[in-house]
């Protein structure tokens, strides 16, 4: 399936993947509507993009675990475009405490963003979608296969993300329509920095080394190829394939690798 001249919305879309989406969406030749809280960013990407491709872009205000803003979001898009042929849930929020110290509004704020903001968005798209037979995309992490300490929110939201994808996309078997679920590794982007520690306030420093991840630039283009292949699943590296399979084989020891593996953050939670 080409993008050119699709109409694609993606959420989250002031940076980190989803910006990087949009660029690559726009030089596919797509149209994108780009939501996210930053309004004033938005519209700058919007008109850059718009100068650069020679593309139609709409830039929206959007908080995706507000209901009524999801479905202000796709209304707008139709009003604009007149059709929706893609929806990348990217919006997506971390955390990083110790369960035991947590504020459980953290847990709240995780879900209402990562898999409420994903049902929402796809409860008022997916008629339009199945009109166009598009596809349907949620960004999630290896986090909703296996989970990672100190992120106790952000693993259950990614489950459960993972989990409405797998029986959304069942259900709509026989209809045409695309849902694929993107995975990236480790990602260079603003997402640790914003993190909410144990109180819920952004953490302010990634507590990873971020110049051995992969770039926002690289999960995009991945993910749009996924897009016009109509993949099912995309894991994008050889460490979250591992970690998957291992998980599924030999859980406990999973168990063992996952928590040497964080002891090796910067001022790590585990030792």
């Amino acid at each position: 399936m080409s993008l050119k001249d699709k109409t694609v919305v993606i959420t989250g879309a002031s940076s980190g993947i989803g910006k990087a989406l949009a660029y690559e969406m726009a030089k596919r030749g797509a149209n994108v509507v780009l939501a996210a809280r930053q309004y004033v960013t938005l519209c700058e990407i919007t008109a850059a993009l718009e100068k650069e491709y020679g593309i139609k872009a709409l830039a929206i205000q959007a908080d995706v675990s507000k209901e009524e803003d999801c479905e202000t979001l796709v209304k707008q898009t139709l009003l604009t475009f007149g059709k929706l042929d893609v929806l990348i849930n990217n919006a997506g929020l971390s955390m990083r405490a110790l369960f035991k110290d947590l504020d459980l509004s953290v847990l709240k704020d995780l879900m209402d963003v990562n898999f409420w903001g994903t049902v929402y968005c796809t409860k008022y798209a997916l008629p339009e979608i199945l009109k166009t037979t598009g596809s349907i995309v949620a960004v999630s992490s290896i986090a909703g296969y296996r989970g990672l300490p100190g992120r106790t929110g952000y693993s259950s939201s990614k489950f459960a993300m993972n989990g409405f994808m797998e029986s959304l996309r069942t259900e709509l078997l026989k209809t045409g329509v695309h849902v694929m679920v993107a995975c990236p590794g480790f990602t260079t982007s603003n997402i640790r920095v914003a993190a909410l520690s144990q109180d819920g306030t952004a953490h302010g420093e990634t507590s990873m080394e971020e110049g051995k991840m992969m770039t926002a630039e690289e999960v995009a283009q991945r993910i749009c190829d996924g897009i016009e292949q109509r993949k099912r699943t995309l894991i994008m590296t050889r460490q979250g394939k591992l970690a998957v399979w291992v998980n599924k084989l030999f859980p406990a020891f999973a168990d063992k690798k996952v928590f040497e593996l964080f002891t090796k953050e910067k001022n790590p939670l585990i030792k």
